[in-house]
């Protein structure tokens, strides 16, 4: 059964590369013509690891493109993740898979929500990859993805493909609680990069104010039910940090760049989710409210 990635960005190449050098039928979906031949143009991807770059011919085509899709891996940014579905979703077989590689929450219920004739995988990583090339990735972080359906346990038979490409992943029954993790480590790291303009591990200076955000965090967590996510988290935030402490966040590099940020599944989400339950986030909401700003002055969208 052929991969379909939908997504030319640092995970999706990534994912890509590494499923077609195992000798696994795998095709990159590209969003355009401009986009294909670009690709084309290139040889394909040029996969870094270690410092030793491989040419992979990955095989790709455009959304409209002739032929069923039964397994869809969608790793475009949260924001597209509904259009990136849409534009294949004739296409898509009774019973496809539909993987969801995006970050915070709220875009992998709205692709659920809109299909769920088919099954819908949330994924949680923690791989670093970027780009440093149109189609050359660089690997540069080891780490796990969690997959799971928050709808049905059982894990499916291909993912003895993610161990024959090298993939290292886990299946979990608590994908939300993962994903939820994520969003809050997101929240209390990224936002502070952008407004500080700094790299992650300026925020070390600034551990008072992530002991009360990230106390916050967790409260707006256990709200809604979160409670194994909410464990430890100002531990977890500065473990990363000074882990990361040389590193731009995404959302730093998103801002510097000229991109539209994740901030509506991230920060914004979480200021959703307290309003709903009642749950006072006077710092979560001030920050919310001073990262649009800042976007606005930088002429980004808010959203």
């Amino acid at each position: 059964m052929t991969w379909h990635v939908l997504g030319a960005g640092s995970l999706g190449c990534l994912w890509a590369g590494r499923l077609f050098r195992a000798g696994i039928v795998t095709r990159l979906v590209l969003r355009n013509e401009q986009r294909l031949a670009d690709f084309q143009a290139a040889g394909g991807l040029r996969l870094v690891e270690a410092g030793v770059t491989q040419r992979l011919p990955v095989p790709a085509e455009l959304p409209d493109s002739p032929g069923p899709i039964e397994r869809l891996l969608v790793a475009c940014k949260a924001y597209d993740a509904e259009t990136a579905v849409a534009s294949v979703a004739s296409r898509l077989t009774d019973g496809a898979d539909i993987l969801l590689l995006q970050n915070g929450l709220g875009s992998q219920q709205a692709v659920a929500q809109r299909w769920p004739q088919h099954r819908c995988i949330f994924i949680s990583g923690t791989e670093g990859a970027y780009r440093r090339d149109a189609f050359e990735i660089v690997h540069a972080g080891l780490g796990q993805n969690w997959l799971g359906d928050p709808d049905d346990p059982t894990p499916p038979e291909w993912l003895a493909e993610l161990d024959a490409a090298g993939i290292p992943h886990e299946w979990t029954r608590e994908i939300l609680t993962r994903l939820w993790r994520k969003l809050a480590l997101n929240c209390a790291i990224n936002p502070l990069t952008v407004l500080n303009d700094c790299r992650n591990g300026a925020l070390l200076a600034q551990r008072d104010g992530l002991h009360s955000l990230c106390s916050e965090l967790e409260r707006i967590l256990r709200a809604c039910g979160q409670a194994e996510a909410a464990s430890d988290l100002e531990h977890e935030v500065l473990l990363v940090i000074e882990k990361t402490a040389e590193n731009y966040s995404s959302m730093h590099q998103d801002v510097a760049s000229g991109r539209r940020t994740e901030i509506g599944y991230l920060l914004a989400q979480a200021c959703e989710v307290a309003a709903r339950h009642g749950v006072p986030a006077p710092l979560s909401t001030a920050l919310l409210s001073r990262l649009r700003a800042r976007l606005r002055q930088l002429g980004l969208p808010e959203d």
